[in-house]
């Protein structure tokens, strides 16, 4: 099946990402849980480190920073710098760059905590869901 097709009408797969037409495993798989956590504790610290340096460690500045760091990321270079450290990608699910407004809906939903932690069979979340995105190994 073509990774552009939606595939909420397709049957269960063996796999995640079966039913997007990924592989299995390496460069363009899903990408893991473990390789998701580590890249977002990256994120998190770059966060704290810029809110502590700049805004008196005040917690909404570190939410915000992390906010805008992360979404900037993925809509200049396809992923957050956690990710890109991590060989992770933001596509959608053609294979496309996500583009200005995807970043900005994924990291808004992800910063709601609840949808991220709410995961499909192919290990996306609905922050991914919602905004037509899937994180993939690039190495």
């Amino acid at each position: 099946m073509p990774p552009s097709q939606d595939p909420s009408n397709v049957p269960s797969s063996g796999f995640p990402g079966e039913r997007l037409g990924l592989p299995e495993e390496g460069i363009g798989s899903v990408a893991g849980f473990g390789r998701r956590i580590a890249a977002l504790v990256v994120d998190w610290g770059l966060a704290m480190l810029i809110g502590w340096l700049l805004f008196d460690y005040h917690p909404v500045a570190v939410s915000a920073s992390f906010l805008v760091l992360t979404a900037i990321g993925i809509w200049l270079i396809g992923g957050s710098i956690g990710h890109t450290i991590l060989g992770m990608r933001v596509n959608t699910l053609d294979g496309r760059a996500p583009g200005p407004w995807r970043p900005w809906v994924r990291q808004l939903l992800l910063a709601a905590v609840i949808p991220a932690l709410v995961m499909d069979e192919d290990q996306r979340g609905m922050h991914e869901l919602l905004s037509g995105t899937v994180l993939r190994r690039f190495r």
